[in-house]
């Protein structure tokens, strides 16, 4: 059975951030956290890669890529990161009902065939520029003010240009036909879409949301 998997970065109205942060929901944290807490030496490990490829390119299918050992082990890690218990699958739930009805500058939604986009969108990063992102690998929860803080470090991670850009554009590439099924994936909305919405809500002073999630 084939998988979708799915980042979606919303806006959120402010005063409902707050709401949900008083309930008994569970919230995911607004700051960048140590994601590697039960995985001892993993970091280091992903580090040690430096920009190295995980992918070589496909003798099947031209313009596509085949992962490595390397690459499984890291897909491994990212989805290891994710929090996959009912009270963050019950507040996910809450916050997509908030969500703005259609694709636009208020929200932004990557989708690919067994592959998910975030996890692409890190190992194009590399794990320090990863980590300045907000919440725990694409799940977060901001208010108004907490959007305002992290949009400089959004701003300054994922505005790419140049060999920069070209290289973090291949990288996804690799990872969506290498791990996934999606060679037509739009990379460069996965640089920008997320703090194209990030920067409406600073704008609008609305709340933001981020949800890494597999249907």
């Amino acid at each position: 059975m084939s998988v979708t998997g799915v980042w979606i970065v919303g806006v959120v109205p402010d005063r409902t951030v707050r709401a949900l942060r008083g309930s008994t929901a569970p919230d995911f944290p607004a700051a960048p956290v140590d994601p590697y807490r039960d995985l001892s030496g993993e970091p280091a490990w992903w580090r040690s890669k430096g920009r190295a490829s995980l992918f070589d390119p496909s003798t099947r299918s031209p313009g596509s890529w085949t992962a490595d050992e390397d690459a499984i082990r890291l897909r491994a890690i990212l989805d290891a990161c994710q929090d996959d218990s009912d009270h963050a699958e019950h507040l996910r739930d809450e916050v997509m009902e908030l969500f703005p009805a259609d694709l636009g500058a208020g929200l932004f939604a990557a989708t690919a065939r067994k592959a998910s986009p975030f996890s692409a969108l890190a190992y194009a990063l590399g794990p320090d520029a990863t980590l300045r992102l907000p919440g725990p690998f694409g799940d977060f929860l901001l208010d108004a003010g907490q959007v305002r803080a992290v949009l400089p470090a959004v701003e300054e991670t994922l505005a790419l240009e140049g060999s920069a850009r070209r290289d973090a554009i291949e990288r996804i590439h690799a990872w969506m036909t290498g791990l996934g099924d999606d060679p037509s994936h739009d990379a460069d909305e996965l640089l920008d879409g997320p703090r194209r919405v990030l920067a409406h809500a600073a704008r609008t002073g609305q709340g933001a949301a981020g949800q890494v999630r597999w249907y």
